[in-house]
């Protein structure tokens, strides 16, 4: 595990020139990203080849957990898992809760520090020697120095952290400007979009291999304990989604899903089919459902406005009943409009009677957990923009956050119309197997409707 002592110190910049290094070396690299974010675990599989997979033991049980990832790991040489935040930082003040920690705990994985020693010396000692302390399960096994002014600084910050620390330093990072990756709201911007993306992963890898020890990461990698042989948590429903065929919308639009999710539905006997709502002018035909997850819509909206003709076929399906399944962009790309931070109107779908309005600021962070029925799940949000509320939209999911144990916000969400559920969480489905069955049954609930009515016809 890569991880940092703090965001921004620049795991991620080092997480990808190791998995670059490795690669080509011709060592197959699985890839994993700790926490529920989609836009690394996108240059993890741009940079590897192979996809990147989620771990966030606030969505999923510690068995669940290990089931992923050790699945994940067939036929693979080494996983690189980036951490999130800081090494302790996770849901509120827990100290083994959704941190990279806490999953390096579950998957006794070692972990290599990063830390930023930008205008410090002998301090940086102090700092490792807290992260060593904090909880001494974790097995800090290396550090990585990045923003070194030079060798010399290294060698300075190396000397004091080895002496005092007791933990070896297996490299550094110079500072360079030419390597930091471009922003957005969302944080690093997808990789479909990076200018110059290979030439600036290339160069990262080369600092790598330059500056940073693999050989020894390497041994260290393979020093680890064997784990514990657990069960696969869908071993009893495999089929439940036999001879279904559901289309996903993908492009650079719609690009945010957990790769175990699709992963999941195939292995439950589903086909998936990919579509574009930029591109296409229809829906894949013979689907019998749709899987519309997030994105950036409103970085797209003139491209998805423009596609008059899929947009206006979108909505005669969901209008005749076709199931559906909208996250984030998803559900703001089947309302009426899709507003601007400046005021400009786009046209979506028009399907969801509101429109979506983007904001500076945002509107809600965080792990939500989610009541639909008597099902709980647990999701995730992070959006600058609100669907306008009005009486004709109609809520399923009771909405809250807790702190301490208490609960302490509140909302609805959900909408629901027709055969379409479209809600602003993003939901991993190994969180709650119930909420995957309810979909499913959801679908041919909807099929079945669906069927009886070109019946009667």
């Amino acid at each position: 595990m890569i991880a940092g002592t703090a965001s921004g110190v620049g795991k991620t910049t080092i997480s990808l020139g190791i998995m670059k290094a490795l690669s080509n070396r011709g060592i197959k690299v699985s890839p994993f990203k700790v926490g529920p974010d989609y836009i690394d675990p996108g240059f993890h599989k741009y940079v590897t080849g192979n996809p990147s997979h989620n771990l966030d033991s606030w969505f999923l049980h510690e068995e669940t957990l290990s089931f992923l990832f050790q699945r994940n790991m067939k036929n693979k040489d080494i996983g690189v898992i980036e951490g999130v935040m800081g090494l302790y930082d996770g849901f509120g003040v827990e100290k083994s809760m959704g941190n990279s920690a806490h999953v390096s705990k579950i998957l006794k994985s070692p972990v290599i520090l990063v830390i930023d020693a930008g205008g410090m010396s002998t301090s940086s000692a102090a700092m490792a020697l807290g992260y060593k302390l904090y909880d001494q399960d974790v097995k800090i096994k290396a550090i990585i120095i990045n923003n070194a002014s030079g060798k010399a600084h290294y060698e300075m910050v190396k000397t004091v952290i080895e002496r005092d620390v007791k933990i070896s330093c297996i490299g550094y990072l110079p500072s360079n400007s030419d390597i930091s990756l471009d922003s957005r709201h969302l944080g690093l911007i997808p990789s479909e979009e990076a200018a110059d993306l290979d030439a600036k992963i290339e160069k990262i890898a080369q600092l790598v291999e330059e500056y940073i020890d693999l050989d020894t990461l390497l041994n260290i990698s393979g020093d680890v304990e064997d784990l514990p042989a657990v069960k696969n948590p869908i071993e009893g429903i495999k089929g439940l989604a036999q001879g279904l065929t559901i289309g996903v919308a993908k492009d650079k639009a719609f690009s945010f899903y957990y790769n175990d999710n699709l992963q999941l539905l195939k292995e439950l006997g589903a086909k998936l089919v990919e579509f574009s709502p930029i591109e296409d002018i229809d829906i894949p035909k013979d689907v019998d459902a749709l899987y519309i997850g997030g994105g950036f819509p409103e970085v797209f909206a003139k491209e998805l406005q423009d596609n008059w003709l899929f947009r206006q076929n979108l909505k005669r399906h969901l209008e005749d009943g076709l199931p559906a399944y909208a996250e984030c962009g998803g559900l703001m790309y089947l309302t009426e409009e899709l507003q601007d931070l400046n005021g400009e109107a786009f046209k979506m779908v028009g399907f969801i009677l509101s429109k979506s309005i983007m904001t500076k600021r945002l509107q809600r962070f965080g792990y939500v957990n989610i009541k639909l029925n008597e099902i709980e799940v647990k999701g995730h949000e992070f959006h600058r923009s609100f669907v306008e509320d009005n009486e004709s939209l109609s809520y399923v999911y009771d909405i809250y956050k807790t702190r301490g144990g208490e609960v302490k916000n509140q909302w609805r969400c959900g909408i629901h119309k027709k055969n379409t559920l479209a809600a602003y969480p993003h939901v991993h489905f190994y969180s709650s197997i119930d909420f995957v069955i309810m979909l499913l049954e959801w679908i041919n609930k909807g099929l079945n409707k669906k069927q009886s009515r070109k019946e009667n016809v």
